[in-house]
């Protein structure tokens, strides 16, 4: 183990030096950061105002040839090309192509009944109520969407339809990977054509993002980085998955910091669409009962604030590979972070907000500070929960029958998770409020990397919500 964390603090340092200049307080945090972290490769990109301030490239986007990162090397996307896929919904709205009040079943005519209330906007902001084809139970070789499984679009298409909903549309918020891959198959059904090649006519180039387009292993790719993943302290080659799930909408796109800094500029503009439109897709979109959602969602992006400056940005992780951008629209700055390490140990997002803070201490974000638990109780019953997770034995008698479907499938990963970071040293409550006559909690738990825990206790006492994200 030791040689293997030598070798990766040896990748860390070594730097694309076509781009590197001296040495300074973002090269000094990065390096460290990667050591800190294990990434073996990472692009940084800092635009300003629709104009390319630095592109760089640190440690090595191939550790077996030896290849180090530089501003052209391509990363896979993640979820930050789920933005792409929101444009080219909006650019269809604007030509009255789509409407986003319409029902889904407007445009999947053969889709179920119950598909019925979904709106184009509850999927464009993960309110839909559709299930996540992309968890432990779906995903492994007995399931419906095995990864290594390969199927057509009409195949992938049937099985989405087959499964049953969440929640009632605009109840609730979570983050499905789904509701894209349906956005995609509108695209293809509304234009005719395959959604990459109607990115690649409508956006892609006009930008002049020559390096962007969906993911294909079989293609011969310049600059192409390879996926890594940590493994007890060992770097090993990122998992293989079948060309199914390297072409769907929710993220499978070839990117790299150059063009991402097109994409940027292109956004202060209306190259692509009307003002509205993107003002549309960067507001929190409100649950049926007017409330923002809890994911401070819009389309394809993540609203919020820091220190009263305002930040839209979007994560991403995929075979290997995570990224983030982070645009502080007020301040007309941007920080595009790339790392081809895999999600459980790379943090892009982390990354990107204190290089903006380095650039500007005014967007330094103060962690939240803990209030007065006036019900331990509660807290050591999450304590209690989290120490069962981590062994694998959560009773479903605790949740909801609902949650306990939805959460059940995904304790396998969320255990070697928790077996990673170690025990939780401590729940600090950060905020506790009632919604709808049920108890709703939020806990900073202090583990190796701090997590945000968000409880929600229905009126008979068991969870009816449980999420758990990176602080």
């Amino acid at each position: 183990m030791k040689r293997a964390l030598h070798l990766l603090a040896t990748l860390a340092l070594a730097c694309s030096f076509a781009v590197c200049k001296t040495p300074d307080k973002i090269d000094d945090y990065i390096t460290a950061e990667m050591q800190r972290e294990h990434i073996p490769g990472l692009a940084l990109g800092i635009y300003r105002d629709g104009h390319t301030e630095r592109v760089q490239g640190y440690g090595f986007s191939n550790i077996e040839l030896s290849v180090a990162v530089k501003p052209e090397t391509i990363f896979q996307s993640g979820s930050v090309g789920k933005q792409f896929t929101a444009m080219g919904i909006m650019m269809l709205v604007e030509e009255g192509k789509i409407s986003l009040d319409d029902s889904i079943l407007k445009y999947f005519p053969d889709g179920p009944a119950i598909w019925s209330p979904v709106k184009v906007r509850n999927l464009l902001s993960h309110t839909s109520g559709i299930g996540e084809y992309e968890n432990g139970e779906r995903t492994k070789p007995d399931g419906p969407f095995y990864l290594r499984l390969d199927n057509t679009e009409d195949e992938l298409y049937k099985k989405i339809c087959a499964m049953p909903m969440d929640f009632q549309p605009g109840e609730r918020w979570r983050y499905t990977n789904t509701n894209f891959v349906l956005l995609g198959m509108m695209i293809h059904r509304v234009t005719g054509k395959f959604y990459g090649d109607f990115l690649q006519e409508r956006i892609f180039r006009p930008l002049g993002m020559t390096a962007t387009r969906v993911m294909s292993e079989e293609d011969i790719i310049p600059n192409r980085a390879a996926g890594y993943r940590l493994v007890k302290g060992e770097i090993k080659n990122q998992e293989w998955v079948s060309p199914t799930f390297n072409t769907t909408a929710d993220g499978a796109l070839y990117f790299n910091v150059l063009d991402l800094a097109k994409w940027d500029a292109a956004l202060y503009t209306e190259k692509l669409v009307k003002r509205a439109s993107l003002d549309r897709m960067w507001t929190v979109v409100p649950l049926n009962d007017g409330k923002p959602n809890r994911g401070k969602y819009g389309f394809a992006w993540e609203i919020g604030t820091v220190n009263g400056h305002r930040v839209i940005e979007h994560g991403g992780a995929w075979q290997g590979f995570t990224t983030h951008i982070a645009r502080y629209v007020d301040d007309k700055l941007t920080v595009v972070v790339l790392t081809n390490l895999d999600s459980e140990h790379s943090k892009p997002w982390k990354i990107a907000h204190d290089v903006a803070g380095l650039l500007n201490p005014a967007l330094i974000q103060p962690p939240a500070k803990p209030i007065e638990d006036k019900e331990p109780e509660v807290t050591s019953r999450l304590q209690k929960l989290f120490a069962s997770m981590a062994e694998g034995k959560a009773e479903a008698s605790q949740f909801t029958p609902k949650e306990w479907e939805e959460l059940s499938p995904n304790l396998t990963d969320f255990a070697e998770f928790l077996k990673d970071q170690g025990p939780v040293q401590k729940f600090e409550l950060l905020e506790r409020k009632e919604d709808k006559g049920e108890r709703v909690y939020t806990y900073r738990a202090i583990l190796k990397e701090p997590l945000n825990v968000e409880m929600r206790l229905n009126l008979e006492g068991r969870i009816a919500e449980l999420h758990v994200e990176p602080e």
